[in-house]
């Protein structure tokens, strides 16, 4: 919604707050989406069921999640393996020679980019806390955590979203590149929303203690059926929700 503007006393224009109706709008619509949001995840659910995950600790999930950067989850999976038979501990890891970490990793892809990422994170975790652990944020309210995690560089959005949701059960919401693209074309997002921008909108309208389900149903439904690229919209059970289809 387009913001009016005014004159500062310099003559600089400056946005006004939205008024009262425009709050009550953006209320109104957020409350709809709300709604939406439940009827999607409880359809999803019924088609894909509850998902299952292996929790890992919450360095070893840091880790894993740098290593899914740009990748697909067997990439991901291979170089983690690499990794852990190469390097038997963290500690080990974030000591290695750069290069050796580089070679472990390789798999993944970008992993000039990925090793020195996770040795940097390690070492800022040491320096910070002592060890090689994180549970202290499961202690922690979901703003100062994610705050913490966000200021490791290398370390965005989606992967202290991860860390937060699947080791320490934070209502928070990851958005990838399946989950920003499927909410798009259901409508659960304005077009123009970034998926670092969806984060925070998910974390609203999603129903509450669904965050974990409704996240890997959305990626499910994006691999399986809504593709980037010639998505199945005549099988999809979304049709009646889908602001994609009803348009097309």
């Amino acid at each position: 919604m387009k913001q009016t503007q005014s004159k500062d006393v310099k003559g600089k224009r400056t946005a006004r707050k939205p008024r009262n109706g425009d709050e009550a709008a953006l209320a109104a619509d957020e409350r709809a989406l709300k709604r939406k949001a439940k009827i999607v995840h409880e359809k999803l659910l019924a088609i894909y069921g509850e998902p299952q995950w292996t929790r890992l600790d919450g360095v070893s999930e840091l880790v894993a999640t740098i290593l899914s950067q740009n990748t697909n989850d067997g990439n991901r999976d291979l170089a983690y393996a690499r990794l852990r038979a190469r390097f038997p501990t963290w500690e080990a890891v974030r000591d290695a020679p750069a290069e050796a970490v580089i070679e472990a990793i390789r798999p993944a892809g970008l992993a000039n980019q990925k090793g020195p990422r996770i040795q940097f994170a390690l070492r800022r975790i040491t320096e910070e806390r002592g060890e090689l652990n994180i549970d202290f944020l499961a202690q922690m309210p979901v703003d100062e955590a994610r705050r913490w995690l966000l200021s490791i560089n290398g370390i965005g959005p989606k992967t202290a979203a991860i860390v937060l949701l699947f080791c320490y059960d934070k209502p928070v919401f990851p958005v990838d590149t399946h989950v920003h693209r499927v909410t798009g074309r259901l409508g659960l997002r304005p077009p123009k929303l970034t998926a670092d921008q969806t984060h925070d909108l998910m974390e609203r309208i999603c129903p509450p203690g669904a965050q974990f389900a409704f996240h890997i149903n959305l990626i499910r439904h994006g691999r399986e059926v809504c593709h980037a690229r010639n998505p199945q919209c005549n099988r999809c059970p979304l049709q009646r929700e889908c602001d994609y289809f009803r348009a097309a």
